[in-house]
This record gives C-alpha cells, sequence and structure tokens, in this order.
C-alpha cells in the first residue's frame, strides 16, 4: 500500500474530485482515481473517506490517496526473448516476430506476448486497473510480424487508447499481395464484420452490419505477377488489411484465411516454407501519452519476407 498526499490547484473550486485529483496526481488515470475514491481509498484532510468521485471539491484542498499494491496477473511471465524498439517507465514499443500471439486465449494459453512482457517489465509494471499486467491497446495477427505498443501505466494505457479510439495513430504496414493493384494507390472504404459463414474471419458487411474500416494503398514496387505495397491505417479493424486488400482482387501471398494462391506463387511459397501472411507492421507513430513527444518508430521487413521479396522481383 502507497500512500500520496495531494493538494487541488487553486482554481480547482467546483470540479469534481476525480477531475482535481487526476490535475493533482498524474502518475494516476481519472479512471483509476474513479475506483480508488469508490473504494473507499481517498480521505480528505479531516480524514474521512469520500466515496463519491463526483463530489464537488474547493481549491487548495488537501486529500490523501492509498493505492494498494497491484495484484499478480493471472497469466505467468515467461522468459521469451523480446525485440525492444523503445521503452521507458509509461509504455514498451516491441518489434513483434511472426508466430508470436499477442494475447493469451483459447488454444494460446502461454507462450504469448502479454506473458513475454510479464517477465520482461517485472517490477517496472504499474498496476494497470489495480492488476500488474502489460496495457494491450492494439493487436496484430499471429501471423504479422512488426511493430505494437503496450502501456505499462494506467495513465499511459488510458492516454493510448484515446489516441486509437480517435484513428490518429500512425501505422504503415508492408505487404506482398498478388497481381498489381489498379490503380497503383488508392483507399479502400468498406465496413467489416464477423463472416456469418465463419466466425473465426471477418468480412465485407451490408447495410448497417459492420464498423467502418478504411485503408489507404500504394504501390511500392511491381513484383512478378505480384506487388510490394505499403497500406495504412485510417481505421484499425480485425483483419483489415488482409480482407480489404482480398476484396479488391490482391490477397496477401500466404496468407491462409483470405489468400488465393496463384500457380506462379504456390511452388515459390512451398520452396521457401512461408505460411503466413505476407505482412509486416513496418511504421508506428503516435503523441507520447505522459511526455506529450511525437514519437516514430520503423522496422524492416523480417527475413523470410525479404526472401520472399528477392525470389519475386522483377
Amino acid at each position: 500500500m502507497s500512500i500520496h498526499s495531494a493538494v487541488t490547484a487553486a482554481d480547482a473550486s467546483g470540479w469534481r474530485l476525480d477531475r482535481a485529483l487526476a490535475a493533482a496526481l498524474p502518475i494516476l488515470s481519472r479512471e483509476r482515481l474513479k475506483a480508488l475514491i469508490s473504494s473507499g481509498q481517498v480521505t480528505d484532510a479531516s480524514g474521512v473517506a469520500v466515496r463519491d468521485p463526483a463530489t464537488k471539491i474547493v481549491g487548495g484542498a488537501r486529500f490523501e490517496v492509498a493505492v494498494p499494491e497491484a495484484r499478480p496477473a493471472h497469466n505467468e511471465a515467461q522468459d521469451i526473448p523480446l525485440v525492444i524498439a523503445y521503452e521507458d517507465e509509461h509504455l514498451i514499443v516491441v518489434d513483434k516476430p511472426a508466430g508470436l500471439v499477442v494475447h493469451p486465449a483459447a488454444g494460446n494459453y502461454d507462450g504469448t506476448l502479454v506473458n513475454a512482457l510479464l517477465h520482461h517489465c517485472g517490477g517496472s509494471l504499474s498496476g494497470i486497473g489495480g492488476v500488474a499486467r502489460p496495457g494491450i491497446v492494439h493487436r496484430i495477427d499471429k501471423g504479422t510480424s512488426g511493430l505494437i505498443v503496450a502501456a505499462k501505466t494506467d495513465r499511459a494505457h488510458e492516454g493510448l487508447a484515446a489516441q486509437f479510439a480517435r484513428h490518429s495513430i500512425d501505422r504503415r504496414y508492408r505487404a506482398i499481395v498478388s497481381g498489381r493493384p489498379d490503380p497503383s494507390a488508392g483507399s479502400v472504404d468498406a465496413p467489416l464484420a464477423r463472416s456469418a459463414a465463419n466466425r473465426q474471419k471477418m468480412a465485407i458487411a451490408s447495410g448497417d452490419r459492420g464498423k467502418r474500416a478504411v485503408t489507404h494503398y500504394r504501390l511500392i514496387q511491381p513484383l512478378r505477377e505480384a506487388s510490394l505495397v505499403e497500406c495504412r491505417l485510417e481505421t484499425g479493424r480485425t483483419h483489415q488489411v488482409r480482407v480489404h486488400m482480398a476484396s479488391i482482387g490482391h490477397s496477401l501471398l500466404g496468407d491462409p484465411a483470405y489468400g488465393r494462391i496463384r500457380p506462379a506463387h504456390r511452388a515459390l511459397l512451398e520452396k521457401l516454407g512461408f505460411r503466413r501472411q505476407a505482412l509486416h507492421a513496418a511504421g508506428l507513430g503516435f503523441i507520447h501519452p505522459v511526455t506529450s513527444a511525437a514519437l516514430s518508430f520503423e522496422s524492416k521487413m523480417p527475413s523470410d519476407m525479404q526472401e520472399l521479396f528477392s525470389e519475386l522481383a522483377v
């Protein structure tokens, strides 16, 4: 249990208690403070617990906030090697290899990025929502490689989640697709929803079903009956790039769910042992949720995609 003393700002008279404390204690998110207030962990200068986050306060008032030690996460910490693109006390950017699942789920209860982060971060991982766990604010598929950011603290988690919700995160993918897009640059604006035929797949939705999904693509280099393209996500839906590119006739090479393998590519994929979608999260940019610094990261295509690219070069 740690105790934090806070004095509300002089001009905070009439503010809600949770808002005033969030300004006075920036290490704690407003949502976390709401939970602490409601559970009786915030006391005023006379030592009386204040249990309503909406309580109006006066400027210059003193409060004490008791923060319980974070409960251990249910998931097991596992020593899985990680490539770290960036890390500070608030967040971590990982260059994920293909084959690594992001979050434990049915069929993948361990050996995931979450298990690796619990081990890597150790004591530096603050309690997000009262639990010692990394804050996964977005995901990339098991068969997709590249950059992913995770929060270490409540405040970072809340700030990153807000940027993803506003679609202000810069996410750029490199993909090797079949054929050659014509026009060479364009946008796919088509809503996505779970496929009615197969709930494990996504599909273009009709009517008012699905969520809006927008992918902007451009040709980087023509290849042999294929192309290297960049896809910039305006939204971030499950399997978005894979479904959108397939919907315009340019499915990702090696895609086990949405791919239509051309005869010219089948033998090559078998020869290389390439059994995943040729998709790499190559660029990631966002505003640091605590320092407000603009951060941008680039990742080169991994060796398996580089080899496939070289074999297809015209």
